[in-house]
């Protein structure tokens, strides 16, 4: 199954360093069998909570993926704020996509709480709520490797990739923004990428900012004026 736009550039920031991958929340799993297929690490699991999906899952990938001594899989049914991560030893990225950034704030919340020693990476990608998410992760310190915007289906989304052990990263230029970074600037080499680069900022930028009015209109709470000031304040560049 050929990945979509999302799920790829998802793909394109998996580092080939780690030992295990959790791809979670992976519904019929094709970014999990991708990673698999391409062996970008020893290790892949895909984890959902709904049994029917994980058996199905299951039996597809043992059908159609054969077993190879440098890349295992496996899969699991469970809660992602229960991730097994203490059971294994290395580097470890949680994927997490195509939920609420509400929900997936607390489910990182509850994953790095429960492994207050283990490095780990989170690699995520919300529906809404980015806002929320980021302040979560903030709260957590978490400091960033990267984020970027991907536009598929006329919806655009942020990805973010991130370390829960900022001691780790020296360069305090890293440190996570409430509304982004990165994000606001065009650096491809290849001007005609730069140009779509900066196109798809822009049009986020401006929905982003008519959410927040509308919001503020039916809503006098201070923190939907403090949010929206933040996107006014933001000025999209090309490198």
């Amino acid at each position: 199954m050929k990945l979509g736009i999302r799920l790829k550039q998802i793909e394109t920031l998996v580092a080939p360093d780690y030992d295990h991958i959790w791809d979670c929340c992976c519904d019929h799993g094709f970014l999990g069998a991708s990673l698999i297929n391409k062996q970008r690490a020893p290790y892949i699991h895909l984890v959902d909570i709904v049994p029917e999906l994980i058996q199905s899952l299951n039996e597809k990938l043992t059908r159609h993926i054969p077993a190879h001594p440098d890349c295992q899989w496996d899969t699991h049914c469970l809660d992602i704020s229960r991730l097994p991560l203490s059971h294994y030893s290395g580097k470890q990225l949680v994927i997490i996509a195509g939920i609420g950034g509400d929900l997936m704030a607390q489910l990182v919340n509850d994953i790095t709480l429960a492994n207050p020693h283990i490095e780990i990476d989170f690699l995520l990608c919300p529906v809404h709520h980015i806002y929320t998410l980021r302040q979560q992760l903030i709260e957590l310190n978490m400091m960033l490797k990267e984020e970027v915007l991907v536009k598929e289906n006329k919806r655009i989304y942020e990805v973010l990739l991130l370390s829960s052990k900022p001691a780790h990263i020296a360069d305090s230029g890293n440190k996570l923004s409430p509304v982004g970074n990165a994000i606001w600037q065009a650096t491809s080499s290849d001007q005609q990428l730069r140009l779509i680069e900066l196109q798809i900022a822009e049009e986020y930028l401006t929905k982003t900012r008519k959410h927040y009015q509308r919001m503020q209109y039916g809503d006098n709470d201070p923190k939907i004026q403090t949010i929206l000031q933040a996107y006014q304040d933001i000025t999209i560049k090309m490198q």
